[in-house]
């Protein structure tokens, strides 16, 4: 049996954990493959969008597999090279990749879900993070993308209490873009995915690639990384090709409306 499964259709690569007995927890061979997985979605020109979530209705991913952490020690535990980390792969993803969170998102799969661009969450998801309990420095951007999505004093409380916090809340604090009823999580998850991969794909992908370039600078050196790529990319549209578009959201907005 694999341990990561990849289901495409319709531009849409499902990428799915797939230990739900040991509630996804990230073993050295999951995280492995699951890197390979997305790094071939990446490659993929028949993927305009990732979507990755969870087997099972527990858990999304527990964290690295704490088993084999005892028996061999952390280096066992975690992906030591770039071809084998899940977080490297989904940071160097030019498509993005939306986290269906299906049940609990702890500390390495807490981490999984942030390196994600949009988060979705069924009523069922709960996020922890427990480095603080289990001794564990994090390495996956877990201190680092928490506090810029949620506040530092709110980053604080989660991180060094090791509390959970359910979907509702995480809504509240900003971490996830909508809560759901886990019968409709993947349904609202491929629905947003089938709106994002109607767009023209370069254009996604570099837009991707400006909104994380430019939330990683001061906002003024942002703002001129906008207007160096705005120039240089606008250079080429035309206004019949403005008009085309418009056209076609246009048609869009109407079928939408007409329950289309």
């Amino acid at each position: 049996m694999s341990l990561v499964e990849t289901e495409l259709a319709d531009a849409v690569a499902v990428v799915t954990l797939n230990r739900p007995d040991k509630m996804n927890a990230l073993s050295r061979a999951l995280q492995t493959e699951l890197a390979a997985a997305v790094g071939a979605a990446a490659a993929d020109p028949a993927v305009r969008v990732v979507i990755l979530t969870g087997a099972g209705e527990r858990a999304f991913s527990a964290g690295l597999d704490l088993r084999e952490v005892g028996e061999h020690g952390l280096g066992q535990g975690e992906a030591r090279t770039p071809d084998a980390d899940p977080v490297r792969a989904l940071d160097a993803c030019a498509k993005p990749v939306i986290a269906a969170i299906n049940g609990v998102a702890v500390t390495g799969g807490f981490e999984l879900a942030l390196a994600c661009d949009i988060l979705i969450a069924s009523t069922n998801a709960r996020f922890a993070d427990t480095h603080a309990r289990v001794g564990v420095i994090p390495g996956w951007g877990l201190s680092q993308r928490l506090s810029r999505l949620v506040g530092v004093s709110r980053a604080k409380e989660l991180s060094l209490s090791g509390n959970y916090i359910d979907a509702e809340t995480a809504l509240a604090w900003g971490l996830v873009n909508r809560v759901v009823e886990p019968s409709a999580l993947m349904r609202e998850a491929r629905q947003l995915a089938a709106d994002i991969a109607s767009c023209e794909p370069d254009m996604v992908s570099n837009y991707k690639a400006l909104i994380d370039d430019g939330f990683a600078l001061p906002f003024g050196e942002a703002m001129t990384l906008e207007r160096q790529r705005s120039r240089a990319g606008n250079v080429a549209v035309t206004a019949q090709s403005v008009a085309n578009r418009r056209a076609a959201i246009q048609a869009r907005g109407r079928s939408q409306s007409d329950g289309g």
